[in-house]
């Protein structure tokens, strides 16, 4: 909480009345308690929901964070809580911005983060304008994240909880995005203090379970998304080792994820094989042993920096990255170059592939200080 009582929760210098926030709402428990919590503390708060693909097939849809009973629980909050809210068609944006690309990089042989672009391109753009043409003064979602005012700038933290920690998902946020925006569960310790806070709330989603999948791949199952967007998509090709050997046959690119072990159809061998690459133009799949994956160098495009001095000030950094969402920040040394960066890693890391993020973190403390795309790896 701000020290000033003039200044109120979100950081204006005015009653909160006459604040208005507009709170994204997937219609889940965490974005549905922000906006509970910024309603009963008294701001103006207007609710939005997103449609980004087709209502008919989501209704029946679980599991995912953007089905037509999403947009249903999100609607009854508001009206428990006694807050307009809005539904706005984003189809066509959300298929251009980010399921295209998608489809196009999984047919490149890129292991693509929807989440993240959806987030910049999407969330944070499009929505971000919406609530400026309503007047709002900010915009908050339920991410689990920290906007902390430093010195120089509003600054982006990991959240309290490691464990629900989503920094890795929001890199690309810029410095004039993260002016704008809000992000209230950031310093709660737990999940289990998001649904009490829901329970406390009354609210009908407090029990709900928390989305699993991408929302628009069905339990997971990206070839099938793929094939249907991209026909032929799944063309045949060859296993090969990466000694040259022929292993086998595999049925289309886009059924194998660098670092894959399970499910390769090439039994009966005396070594344990993992995909270490994949080559589309020729439709193979390249496997062999698990030290063929270890990755000490990343090359990076589209690099976002949120450090308080300029990206190409210094030749080099000492820093922690993150290449994944589910592995722990590692030391790293970051250099600028032409067309973006490169990560030296001090510890090699496995299964690192084109199209995942790498996320910049402080080496002390818990700034996050931007990432990038990874292009290419050795």
């Amino acid at each position: 909480m701000p020290l000033d009582p003039a200044i109120n929760s979100l950081g204006f210098a005015k009653p909160k009345a006459e604040t208005r926030v507009v709170v994204a709402m997937s219609g889940g428990v965490d974005s549905s308690v922000v906006a509970a919590m910024l309603a009963e503390e008294g701001y103006d708060v207007v609710g939005v929901t997103l449609q980004l693909y087709d209502h008919g097939a989501a209704l029946a849809k679980k599991g995912a964070c953007c089905a037509g009973r999403d947009i249903h629980d999100a609607r009854r909050v508001a009206e428990t809580m006694g807050f307009p809210h809005y539904v706005l068609d984003y189809e066509n944006v959300f298929k251009e911005a980010v399921i295209d690309e998608f489809a196009d990089s999984y047919l490149a042989g890129a292991t693509p983060v929807p989440c993240i672009r959806c987030n910049e391109r999407v969330k944070f753009k499009d929505l971000l304008a919406t609530a400026k043409d309503l007047d709002a003064d900010c915009m908050a979602t339920g991410h689990y994240i920290r906007r902390e005012m430093g010195d120089a700038r509003a600054e982006l933290h990991r959240a309290a909880d490691a464990a629900r920690d989503q920094s890795y998902f929001l890199f690309s946020t810029t410095g004039p995005q993260l002016d704008y925006l809000r992000f209230p569960l950031g310093g709660l310790a737990s999940k289990a203090e998001t649904r009490a806070l829901a329970a406390r709330y009354g609210l009908s989603i407090a029990d709900k379970p928390d989305s699993q999948d991408i929302c628009f791949v069905p339990q997971g199952n990206y070839a099938s998304v793929i094939e249907k967007l991209r026909p032929g998509a799944a063309d045949a090709g060859q296993i090969v080792h990466a000694d040259g050997r022929v292993l086998g046959e595999h049925r289309g690119v886009i059924h194998y994820t660098v670092g894959q072990r399970r499910g390769l159809g090439i039994g009966g061998l005396d070594e344990p094989l993992y995909v270490v690459r994949l080559d589309v133009e020729a439709r193979q799949v390249i496997v062999g042993p698990k030290e063929l994956l270890a990755t000490r160098t990343i090359r990076l495009k589209e690099v976002n920096w949120l450090g308080d001095d300029a990206f190409g000030d210094q030749p080099e950094r000492e820093l922690l990255v993150r290449v994944r969402s589910t592995k722990a920040p590692q030391e790293a040394v970051l250099r600028p170059t032409a067309d973006g960066a490169e990560v030296e890693l001090l510890t090699p890391e496995e299964g690192v592939a084109p199209g995942q993020a790498c996320v910049f973190y402080a080496p002390e403390g818990t700034r996050v200080l931007g990432g990038g795309w990874i292009t290419g790896a050795a």
